[in-house]
């Protein structure tokens, strides 16, 4: 693909085929599309220099009111690349981050993504996806074609269509806190089973879901549902008490351990 993203991390150097990444601070870009321009942001390894081999590439999808450098996305980023040698890559979601000029209540972009129409929303964000992938890849800065996804939450939502496009790009997937059947909290716009289903029934690549049992947003038995639907062969469920926006220490170490096991790193 000829997409020649724009980069724009403030305060560092403008990466180029020889310039390594030193330290863990993300470099944003901006990547041309046909609707708006796509932020995105890239974590290399310390030392990471345009040369063979090419760290496999984690992505990381945020969470409803996150954005692609929110607290935990950094986190997740900065593990992998210190601890597991692994580029990671996230973009905003729809109505999030750089795609819109201040932070939106959960009912106001909920709105915005129903009045858009959800199976158009989760097309156009699988294609963003695939397009920043490509865009990392083609600059030989990360391996596109071994590629491990973790999101949650909204994550899930947007990462289960993209894990089926990926097909055997994919090495594995994190998914969870989201499932077939939405909570009265949530805009009833944003309900879309049939298609939910069908995306995680095209996932083969190994699938770690977390569950929180108690989750006032996702019922129980519509994630449980999610996880039988999985077509995966080798699939692994997680359950912790606790309601939706509960995430234990433990689970996030069972998240990056899962991921760099079966990235093989």
């Amino acid at each position: 693909m000829d997409i020649k993203p724009e980069w724009t991390t403030p305060n560092t150097t403008t990466p180029n085929a020889t310039t390594p990444n030193t330290t863990t601070t993300p470099r944003t870009f901006l990547l041309p599309r046909a609707s708006a321009p796509l932020p995105a942001a890239l974590w290399l390894p310390p030392g990471n220099a345009v040369r063979p081999p090419r760290p496999p590439l984690v992505l990381l999808g945020h969470g409803g009111s996150g954005h692609k450098t929110s607290a935990r996305i950094q986190d997740l980023a900065r593990w992998f690349t210190t601890h597991a040698g692994c580029a990671a890559l996230a973009i905003d979601g729809p109505h999030h981050g750089e795609r819109v000029p201040a932070p939106l209540p959960p009912a106001v972009y909920q709105a915005r993504i129903a009045e858009e129409g959800i199976e158009a929303v989760l097309d156009r964000m699988t294609d963003d996806w695939l397009a920043a992938i490509d865009a990392v890849s083609d600059a030989g800065r990360a391996d596109g074609g071994r590629v491990a996804y973790l999101g949650l939450s909204m994550g899930a939502r947007f990462g289960i269509p993209l894990a089926a496009a990926l097909g055997d790009r994919l090495r594995c997937a994190v998914l969870g806190k989201f499932g077939v059947r939405l909570g009265p909290a949530l805009h009833p716009g944003l309900d879309a089973p049939e298609r939910v289903t069908a995306d995680a029934r095209r996932i083969t690549a190994p699938v770690l879901f977390h569950i929180q049992w108690d989750d006032e947003l996702f019922p129980r038995a519509g994630q449980l549902a999610l996880f039988d639907a999985l077509g995966s062969q080798d699939k692994e469920l997680i359950a912790y008490t606790g309601p939706h926006d509960e995430t234990r220490p433990t689970a996030i170490a069972t998240w990056r351990d899962f991921i760099s096991r079966h990235l093989g790193t």
